[in-house]
């Protein structure tokens, strides 16, 4: 398998607002640069079309480190809130639909495919890539889906 690393960051201008993702794929030397824009969404979207439309990338099963600075994203896999979601016919423990089901089961499907380890970052800090990913994201949600600006068009 090959090896690739992710980052993914989402962006909102408002939330709900204007928003837009980034991700910028590695493997080897290889450096990949994504992003998009939503005329009308929140952060979470965002957040998770990131990842999304980062994996849609691959061809083929990878081994992938996804490093995010979404504690809903990350949370979701490591905390294993998606198994008890789904076990709970996709209620929260509140009983509460769960947000952006469509999705998390995107998510999922792209998942299984691969051999997944989901990283943490701080956001906003020393992360150079991290910082690339927000700064796709910031522009992508300002351009409102310009591909002139670096966007890959809408996604929602």
């Amino acid at each position: 398998m090959k090896n690739v690393i992710i980052y993914t960051d989402g962006s909102c201008r408002g939330n709900p607002g204007p928003g837009g993702w980034g991700a910028v794929l590695i493997y080897g030397a290889a450096v990949k640069e994504i992003s998009g824009f939503a005329p009308e969404t929140t952060n979470q979207r965002m957040e998770l079309t990131a990842a999304i439309r980062a994996l849609a990338q691959l061809k083929e099963p990878c081994r992938v480190e996804l490093y995010s600075d979404s504690a809903y994203l990350i949370n979701a896999f490591e905390r294993g809130w998606l198994e008890k979601w789904q076990s709970n016919g996709w209620l929260t423990a509140k009983k509460g639909d769960v947000e952006n089901q469509d999705l998390w089961r995107e998510l999922l499907v792209l998942t299984a495919k691969h051999s997944m380890s989901w990283r943490k970052v701080k956001g906003h800090a020393d992360d150079q890539r991290n910082n690339r990913c927000d700064e796709l994201a910031r522009a992508a949600a300002r351009s409102g889906g310009d591909r002139r600006a670096g966007s890959s068009g809408q996604d929602e």
